[in-house]
C-alpha cells in the first residue's frame, strides 16, 4: 500500500510522478492494450485510489482502471463518469520524460535545456500570453511531456482525494475511468460501458482553461493498395508500372485545400499518414477528418478520382479503396442532451473563467462513448502542443481543470 503522504499529492505532482512512467502506445501491435507499459501507470493509479479508500478501484486484464466514489446525498443523482487516457502519442519518444517546472512565467521564450533548438515562444504558442505569473511545466528537449493527456489523469486523481476529504462537496455516484491506447484509436474498444454505468461523461482532455468542447471531427481511415506491374529493371521499358511511383503521384496530387497543413476551424482533410510497399503493390493509409460526416465521403471520392486520374498513364494497373469508419461526431448525440453541456459550461464559470463553448479538430474518447451510450463532451486539462517536444502545460490551469470537475459534482447535485 502507498504511504499516507503519497495520497496527499497535488494535482501538478501526481502529475511530474506520472509523466515518468513511459505510457506509450502501439498502432502496430495487435493486443490490448497495445503496449504492456502501459498498465505501469494503471497499477499505480489503482493503488493510489485504494490508499484514498476507493475500495473498488481496480485495473482489468485489458488496462482499463475503473474506480466509485459513491454518493453522499439522498438525492437520486444521475451517476457522471469523469474519463482520461493514460497513454501517449507514439508521434514522439515517451521514454524517460524530464519534467521541468518553469516558475513565474513572465513571457521569455523558454530554451529547453536538453536540446537548445527546441524553445517555446510565445508568438508560436499563443496561449502562454494567458500565463504570466504562472508555473510552466515542459519536457527536457527530447521528449514529449505526456500532458497528453496525463494532466487529465492526475486532476481527475487530485479531486477524487478532494471530495474523499472534503464531505461537503455534495454529489452522486461518480465513476472514474482511465483508458489505454486512446492516442492510436482504440481508446474504448474493450470498455464495459454496463459496468461504467452511468448517464453522462466528461473527457478531461482539452486545451485551454475555460474551454469545453462538444464537438469533434468524424472519422475514417481509408487504405489504398496500388497494384503495379514489376518487370526486371534491365529489360522494364514499356513493361513496368511501379506501385511506388505510382502512390508518390497520387500523394503528390492531394490539393493543399484538403491536407491539414492547409485548412482550419471546421475545414475537413484527406492526410495521407503512412506508405508502405514495393514495385508490385504499394499501400498508402489516410485518415479522413471533417466535422460533416456526409463529406466523408466526398474526401474518399477524391482519392478514388486522383487516383483514377494517375491510372490513366498505367493502363496495366489498378488499385483498390477500402474506408473503415473510426468515430463521429459527437455533437450528434450532445445535443439531444443539452444539460451535459449546459452543467459543465456552468462548473466552468464557478471556477471564475470565461466558459467557452468549441469544437475540435480532433476526436477523444468521448467521441466513441457518446455513441456507445455514454454522452461525453471534453473538457480542457491545460495541454498544449502535445504529440511534440515542445509540449507544455500550467500549474493554475491543472488546478482550475480540478476545481471545475469539483463543481460539475455540485452542480449535478443541486440540480437533480
Amino acid at each position: 500500500m502507498i504511504q499516507n503522504k503519497l495520497v496527499n499529492l497535488t494535482a501538478a505532482e501526481r502529475f511530474l510522478r506520472y509523466v515518468k512512467i513511459d505510457t506509450q502506445s502501439d498502432p502496430e501491435s495487435p493486443t490490448y492494450p497495445s503496449t504492456e507499459k502501459q498498465k505501469n501507470l494503471g497499477r499505480l493509479l489503482v493503488e493510489e485510489l485504494l490508499a484514498m479508500g476507493i475500495n473498488d478501484a481496480h485495473m482489468d486484464d485489458f488496462c482499463y482502471v475503473y474506480a466509485t466514489m459513491p454518493s453522499n446525498t439522498d438525492k437520486n443523482v444521475p451517476v457522471i463518469c469523469f474519463c482520461s487516457h493514460m497513454d501517449t502519442s507514439p508521434d514522439c519518444s515517451g521514454e524517460g520524460v524530464k519534467p521541468i517546472i518553469h516558475y513565474n512565467y513572465q513571457g521569455e521564450d523558454i530554451v529547453l535545456p536538453d536540446d537548445n533548438s527546441q524553445v517555446l515562444r510565445m508568438h508560436e504558442h499563443p496561449d502562454l500570453k494567458n500565463q504570466i505569473g504562472n508555473d510552466i511545466i515542459t519536457a527536457s528537449g527530447t521528449t514529449l511531456l505526456g500532458a497528453d493527456n496525463k494532466a487529465g489523469v492526475a486532476e481527475i486523481m487530485d479531486a477524487c482525494y478532494q471530495l474523499v476529504n472534503n464531505p461537503d462537496i455534495k454529489h452522486g455516484d461518480i465513476r472514474i475511468l482511465f483508458t489505454p491506447d486512446e492516442e492510436i484509436g482504440r481508446g474504448v474498444d474493450k470498455v464495459d460501458i454496463k459496468k461504467l454505468g452511468a448517464y453522462a461523461g466528461y473527457t478531461i482532455d482539452g486545451e485551454s482553461a475555460g474551454h469545453l468542447e462538444n464537438e469533434t471531427f468524424s472519422a475514417d481511415g481509408a487504405k489504398l493498395v496500388i497494384n503495379g506491374i514489376s518487370a526486371h529493371p534491365g529489360f522494364a521499358k514499356d513493361k513496368m508500372e511501379s506501385a511506388i511511383k505510382i502512390a508518390g503521384q497520387i500523394i503528390a496530387s492531394l490539393p493543399l485545400d484538403l491536407s491539414p497543413e492547409g485548412t482550419e476551424l471546421k475545414q475537413g482533410f484527406v492526410h495521407p499518414v503512412s506508405i508502405s510497399g514495393h514495385v508490385e503493390q504499394a499501400t498508402i493509409d489516410f485518415i479522413i477528418r471533417d466535422f460533416d460526416e456526409a463529406n466523408l465521403h466526398h474526401h474518399a471520392d477524391s482519392i478514388r478520382r486522383i487516383t483514377e486520374i494517375i491510372l490513366k498513364s498505367y493502363p496495366n494497373s489498378s488499385y483498390e479503396l477500402h474506408i473503415k469508419p473510426q468515430y463521429r461526431n459527437m455533437r450528434v448525440v450532445l445535443d439531444e442532451h443539452p444539460q451535459i453541456v449546459e452543467y459543465g459550461m456552468e462548473a466552468i464559470r464557478r471556477a471564475g473563467l470565461n466558459a467557452k463553448l468549441e469544437s475540435i479538430r480532433g476526436g477523444t474518447d468521448g467521441s466513441r462513448l457518446s455513441f456507445m451510450g455514454l454522452p461525453c463532451p471534453n473538457i480542457f486539462a491545460g495541454e498544449h502542443a502535445f504529440h511534440g517536444k515542445q509540449e507544455w502545460v500550467s500549474i493554475q490551469d491543472m488546478n482550475k481543470a480540478v476545481e471545475v470537475i469539483l463543481n460539475l459534482c455540485e452542480v449535478w447535485e443541486e440540480r437533480s
